[in-house]
């Protein structure tokens, strides 16, 4: 005969689980890890129990990207704010490893909560807390216990993992550190760890092969680590971590040599391993260290750059700001002319090789003047193919060293189109195709593909779910971009010829440009809402198909960056950051911190 094992009876729902379950009406079993608890739009008929193991809540909308919500820990509900609403469940929980839980239908527990008011006004509180840090963007659920396992040709996995966890520790978190030797150990010692320490990394070298299997099925999160100056095996993989690779809670980790001025083949890492994420590491290198360690510690930094033409100049002024504040950029995405500036970013270039490169590319004459016969554009885009061609050669997206995205409207879906892989300067092209300026992009599955402006002009949204840290986001579509002047037909085309005019394309260029990057109310509410720090730059005066109003924009950037800035309470890395469990705090805080980091999925 099967024993359920013991349950904390500190609090109202542990206790209300502990009484049911001794009278038979309270389900146990055990959930595999990869297994569904239950998915968004089931019936909520069930309120459920976490007594061991580790569950993962997701939610994906209509059109979207999937993301993760957060970790469920032992101790905590799942699927609390359904089952009181009545509604069904908007979220999919599944078990990221192997877990033990209780469940009791929903009348028995609204009965319940007529016998023991305590019970409905501790998941009550529950709920309020997690909404309040939710409201004021705090991290919550965040996962606490990473896997690290070698792939490909053996590097020192373990090495790695110590210099990553020493820096975890200069940001005020405890953190340990386990190797092989934990291999035998039982599940109770594991749990206690994970109960000691703000964080728990496993490390896996090569040859620890069953020690590896053990880390797989323990963590919240994995990361593979590989060699950058070696290739994929050709035999493949093992896939023993299913459950993390389904949810896409797969990283990977290139250790690059320490000389190496720009990552070389990473792509077919990426084919063969299909992470959710690339990270590149230079040997000996501690601010990609650091990097790493404020991922983990959801202190990465996200940069978002929107479009905007000629006005997105004033992301280079942000960029100025930000390194001369010392704020971190961690990962980068952008749209349109954003995109671009993003891509410079996430390729290394300083700011004196930024400023050369957008000057020698869009300032010094314009992209947009060679003029065509308007079948499909009023261009015929060659000049911009030369120019991406000249600054981004062949580089791949996965062989830049910082996580990057770019964003296209895909005409053919209707939907975006996030570009995560592939050439860097194809995807750029497709991502500053503006409709009836630019001649669009074509895939090879027969899509076309124009400006991302036209359907996400600010992605900080698609920026969230790539990182659990704060956001930056520069919005330079804002404000009054374009006037009736802007439009107004030359009174003489042949004197608008002769003036030089003609080189920033017809009036009606000003008007496409500006039209494809209005965002919908709703658009721009999510994007703002996922943005910690929001930067607006007053760029009255700079028309948006003005390519020699450099300087200006560059200059507006920087100071609406640093007004940003100087409004912050704390540095940008800690507007997220997470309380540390077990330093010392006063005990109705840490009661409350405790409360608010569970994970409520509806």
């Amino acid at each position: 005969m099967v024993t359920l094992p013991d349950i904390p009876t500190d609090s109202a729902l542990a206790r209300l689980f502990y009484e049911e379950r001794s009278q038979g009406d309270a389900t146990w079993f055990s959930l595999p890890g990869g297994a569904t608890l239950f998915k968004a739009g089931e019936p909520a008929d069930h309120l459920y129990f976490l007594r061991a193991g580790r569950l993962g809540a997701f939610r994906k909308e209509e059109g979207g990207e999937p993301q993760f919500l957060g970790v469920i820990r032992p101790g905590e509900p799942a699927g609390e704010m359904s089952l009181i609403t009545g509604v069904p469940h908007t979220g999919t929980v599944v078990a990221l490893r192997d877990s033990e839980i209780f469940a009791i239908p929903r009348q028995l527990f609204l009965d319940a909560c007529e016998t023991d008011a305590t019970v409905m006004t501790e998941l009550a509180r529950l709920m309020i807390l997690r909404s309040r840090q939710a409201a004021t963007k705090a991290s919550v659920g965040e996962p606490s216990v990473f896997g690290f396992v070698a792939a490909g040709e053996p590097t020192a996995v373990r090495t790695l993992v110590d210099k990553i966890g020493r820096e975890m520790g200069k940001l005020g978190y405890s953190v340990t550190v386990v190797g092989s030797e934990a291999q035998h150990a039982p599940t109770e010692w594991f749990s206690e760890v994970e109960r000691n320490y703000d964080f728990v990394l496993y490390a896996a070298e090569a040859n620890d092969l069953g020690w590896r299997q053990v880390v797989g099925r323990q963590v919240d999160r994995l990361f593979r680590v590989a060699r950058g100056d070696a290739a994929p095996p050709a035999e493949g993989f093992a896939r023993t971590t299913e459950p993390l690779q389904a949810q896409n809670l797969v990283d990977l980790i290139l250790v690059q040599p320490k000389t190496r001025a720009t990552p070389q083949g990473s792509q077919a890492w990426v084919d063969a391993l299909k992470p959710a994420r690339l990270f590149h590491v230079r040997r000996e290198r501690s601010e990609d260290i650091a990097r790493l360690a404020r991922v983990l510690t959801g202190q990465s930094v996200g940069l978002v750059l929107s479009g905007g033409g000629a006005r997105a100049y004033a992301h280079i002024g942000a960029i100025q700001a930000l390194r001369e504040r010392g704020v971190p950029v961690d990962f980068v995405g952008g749209v349109s002319m954003g995109a671009i500036i993003a891509a410079g970013l996430a390729l290394g270039w300083e700011s004196a090789e930024m400023d050369t490169r957008i000057r020698d590319a869009f300032v010094s004459t314009s992209p947009l003047d060679d003029i065509a016969l308007p079948l499909l554009a009023m261009t015929r885009g060659e000049k911009v193919r030369e120019r991406l061609a000249r600054h981004f050669g062949d580089i791949e997206i996965a062989d830049l060293w910082l996580p990057f995205f770019c964003v296209s409207s895909n005409l053919t879906t209707g939907t975006y189109q996030l570009h995560k892989s592939g050439l860097l300067r194809d995807a750029l092209r497709a991502s500053i195709s503006l409709p009836g300026v630019l001649p669009p992009a074509t895939t090879p599955d027969n899509n076309v593909l124009v400006d991302g402006a036209v359907m996400k002009n600010f992605p900080a949204d698609i920026m969230r779910l790539s990182q659990l840290g704060p956001i930056v986001g520069v919005d330079v579509s804002r404000g009054r971009s374009i006037t009736a002047d802007d439009v107004a037909r030359p009174e003489s085309v042949w004197r608008w010829i002769r003036s030089g005019q003609w080189r920033k394309g017809p009036p009606i260029v000003s008007l496409l440009m500006r039209a494809a990057t209005v965002s919908s109310g709703r658009d721009l509410a999510a994007a703002r809402e996922a943005t910690d720090v929001l930067v607006t730059p007053d760029l009255t005066g700079v028309e948006i198909r003005d390519w020699s109003a450099y300087e200006p924009a560059v200059a507006a950037g920087y100071r609406a960056t640093i007004e940003a800035l100087d409004k912050l309470d704390r540095p940008v890395t800690e507007l997220r950051r997470r309380p540390s469990r077990h330093a010392p705090a006063a005990p109705a805080a840490a009661a409350a911190a405790a409360a608010a980091a569970a994970v409520t999925i509806t």
